[in-house]
């Protein structure tokens, strides 16, 4: 599926004014955007390229960035080309390649052709580096290892035949300078993760080492407290399986520290996007650095992130790879996975984690099947009559959706009015509406507003102010000065001041837990009556219902619908047909990216 805009006016600003050519009938066919073509154009003119093929690659180079692809390959372009702008010619992909290869462009710097791709230089340059860095890692000597401390902390901390996976997990984690866990859903990486820690810890006591500076992150603060509270509930099980008392006090420390979002960890700087307080000069202080959720973390976080940590520092990626990938350019673990996977001799030691602990078995059948992409299985777990899920194949779901999201909206709404911030947000987590657009009749957007109107009319009052009580929150930037980050949620609330003046308060629960703040402190939020799945990501929720859009939505992909259905704890509601279902696990997210290919190359393949 080719993605293009939706239809346009002549006044959008979407559409570049007085640009002929082919970069014109792109632009006005809604395949390129005004940003591509005057982007391609500066570079042009600033190298001085007059060549509109390599023009035209250059826009197309900038048009993957904004679907979040590293870089184009010019082989996919002519046909879909054809069938948006039916009278442009175009060269073969390969003559197209060589006029790029050959452009001053290139020769300037500006554009890269490598991998049989047309890069943009930066992300030419980070791809390369995200390479060379885990190679020079893995060039290095591996940790030492006390054997027979290692043995009895694996036996202590992961006993039995239960713990079989996670046991050989961390085995492996805590003889690598640089390791992926991955799995699933339910299937134990945080309890690895509190365990390989604490392995870690015990290694460093018994060399007569100071005591590990770990460092814990995650793409978003949401994604941060989960981490928070999951970590200390598997570091409690740990210290109740371990008596020594020299030992729990090796062990005891790991609980104080505070996992915060990948920005803070790197350093943020006001002054730029991409670059941070910790690079090569200036190195993170941390021995173990263990990012959790590292589906969502884009090429250029993780070239900064590799910059950033002392070489002998361990590093420790976490995440689900079968996940969406992340909302900036680059599918960068999904592509570590799939570049060292089956190979020994790798920069990266891969293990992953296979059986599910949390789910009910129909959840658990679903996402399996989703997983391996069996349309079949997947239509069969959904017509199982489960408790746990439920189809919602009706072509009007309104019926079906409106007393469930009343009922819920409404138990948010009772809480904040009392006051209660604990029970408004455990009220707000106990559901999540679950869209793949934003706008349009399957976006977010329309579904906020139908759940408003509906509330209105089962309560009878009326929510024109913006910051009502028991209006949902959803964070979708980081403020640095609040200590609120991009994915925190919460809930305004009713309070009263010491004098006895009613007031509302946003309740924002996020990496340090629940934090009153007034409504006009916080920037960038939007209701969550619904949200998109991308937002999703890194929480759950008790229930999960997923509206899927149509068969020819572009984000309508089996990696959306898995991430979607992952998010349940307890039960997951899929509103869509049969075709809208069998669509989404046929269709895969691809995205043009040479870092899997270099990893492979530098394995000797």
């Amino acid at each position: 599926m080719f993605e293009t805009i939706e239809p346009f006016s002549p006044y959008d600003r979407r559409r570049a004014v007085a640009v002929e050519g082919a970069l014109g009938a792109l632009n006005a066919a809604g395949v390129l955007s005004a940003a591509d073509v005057h982007v391609a154009r500066t570079l042009a003119r600033v190298v001085g390229e007059r060549d509109e093929n390599a023009v035209l690659a250059a826009a197309f180079a900038t048009r993957a960035l904004r679907l979040s692809s590293v870089a184009v390959d010019l082989e996919t372009l002519p046909e879909v080309i054809a069938e948006a702008v039916p009278d442009l010619s175009l060269p073969e992909s390969s003559d197209w390649l060589a006029i790029v290869a050959a452009s001053r462009l290139v020769t300037a710097g500006a554009l890269v052709v490598d991998q049989g791709m047309v890069y943009l230089q930066r992300y030419h340059h980070q791809e390369v580096q995200v390479v060379d860095d885990l190679q020079a890692r893995a060039a290095l000597d591996p940790p030492v290892v006390d054997e027979a401390v290692l043995r009895a902390g694996l036996a202590r901390i992961f006993p039995g035949d239960g713990y079989a996976e996670q046991r050989a997990a961390a085995d492996v984690v805590a003889r690598s300078r640089t390791s992926i866990i991955t799995g699933g859903p339910g299937t134990g990486k945080t309890t690895t993760v509190a365990g390989v820690l604490a392995l870690l810890a015990e290694q460093a006591a018994a060399a007569g080492e100071r005591p590990l500076r770990v460092g814990l992150a995650a793409p978003t603060g949401k994604a941060a407290a989960r981490m928070k509270v999951a970590v200390s509930r598997a570091l409690t099980e740990i210290l109740d399986r371990t008596p020594d008392p020299a030992t729990r006090r090796v062990i005891e420390p790991l609980d104080e520290v505070e996992p915060m979002t990948l920005h803070r960890l790197l350093g943020w700087r006001r002054d730029s996007r991409t670059r941070f307080r910790h690079h090569r000069t200036n190195r993170l202080p941390h021995d173990v650095v263990l990012v959790d959720e590292a589906s969502m973390v884009s090429l250029t976080h993780m070239a900064r992130l590799l910059e950033a940590l002392r070489p002998t520092a361990r590093l420790i990626l976490v995440g689900d790879a079968d996940q969406l990938v992340s909302v900036d350019a680059g599918a960068v673990l999904a592509d570590l996975v799939a570049g060292v996977d089956g190979w020994d001799d790798s920069p990266v030691a891969l293990t992953r984690l296979r059986t599910v602990h949390r789910f009910g078995a129909t959840i658990g059948a679903l996402a399996e099947a989703l997983r391996v992409g069996d349309a079949d299985a997947v239509v069969a777990a959904l017509s199982a009559g489960s408790d746990d899920v439920e189809w919602v194949a009706d072509a009007d779901p309104i019926p079906v959706l409106r007393p469930i999201l009343t009922r819920h909206a409404r138990a948010v709404l009772e809480a904040a009015r009392a006051g209660d911030d604990s029970t408004a947000m455990r009220a707000v987590n106990a559901h999540r509406l679950l869209c793949a657009h934003r706008n349009g009749p399957f976006g977010v957007h329309t579904w906020n507003r139908h759940t408003e109107s509906w509330l209105g009319d089962d309560t009878g009052l009326t929510f024109y102010d913006p910051m009502y009580v028991g209006r949902p929150l959803l964070v979708t930037a980081n403020d640095y000065a609040t200590g609120v980050f991009n994915g925190d949620t919460g809930v305004i609330v009713a309070s009263v001041r010491p004098d006895g003046t009613p007031v509302r308060m946003a309740v924002i629960e996020g990496a340090t837990g629940l934090q009153r703040f007034a409504p006009s402190r916080l920037g960038d939020i939007e209701t969550m009556h619904a949200m998109t799945i991308h937002k999703a990501q890194g929480s759950q929720a008790k229930e999960i219902t997923v509206l899927l859009p149509d068969a020819d939505s572009p984000l309508l992909t089996r990696e959306l619908f898995y991430t979607a259905v992952t998010r349940a704890e307890e039960r997951v509601r899929i509103v869509g047909s049969e075709a809208v279902i069998r669509a989404a696990v046929s269709r895969r997210v691809v995205r043009a990216s040479g870092l899997r290919q270099r990893l492979r190359e530098g394995q000797g393949l």
